[in-house]
């Protein structure tokens, strides 16, 4: 799984379906390129867990990581995307220095997974299985049926169709993330 990272939260769970008049196994087809250049869709035959959220709201994107299932981990069935959207309108500059400094945290983050890799024994580099998309022109986020501000926060998990499991607007429980990916 990619993205993993920590911090405490409240747990609050929206009543409202965060993808406009989705419901359950409606199939979404969303393709993404991470900031490694990785082709990503949720219809790639993989679980996915897509965090997308606001630079404000980054953190609460670690917390869903320390909380994916151990049996996800190190497992190609499995995967976790953080999107995260940045208001509309920065510069090339801007956005390259923005770039680096997810790589730099997928970096931070890719050493912190692989100490609970080595703690289950998975022989295989963690930062690798570390995917995170920068959204700058909110395209992610539209295909997500969400809108930029500042404190975004959704997070969805697909099947390996892209069909829709389950969707929180907060950080979800280990035990409702864990049901979710074990929905067969």
């Amino acid at each position: 799984m990619k993205t993993l990272v920590s911090a405490t939260i409240t747990i609050c769970l929206s009543t409202m379906p965060i993808l406009a008049e989705s419901t359950v196994a409606d199939r979404y087809r969303i393709s993404l390129v991470d900031i490694d250049g990785t082709t990503l869709s949720t219809a790639d035959g993989r679980e996915t867990i897509i965090v997308l959220t606001s630079k404000a709201n980054v953190d609460k994107a670690s917390v869903v990581g320390d909380r994916v299932p151990d049996f996800c981990l190190g497992n190609p069935n499995y995967r976790m995307i953080t999107v995260v959207s940045f208001e509309p309108g920065h510069s090339a500059p801007v956005r390259a220095v923005l770039k680096s400094a997810i790589r730099h945290r997928l970096d931070a983050e890719g050493r912190r997974l692989q100490k609970r890799y080595d703690k289950l024994k998975i022989v295989h580099d963690a930062r690798s299985e570390v995917f995170a998309v920068a959204d700058f022109d909110g395209a992610v986020t539209a295909q997500l049926k969400s809108k930029w501000s500042a404190d975004l926060f959704h997070v969805f998990v697909f099947g390996k169709s892209g069909e829709l499991i389950d969707q929180w607007s907060d950080v979800p429980s280990a035990e409702q993330l864990s049901s979710a990916l074990k929905h067969d």
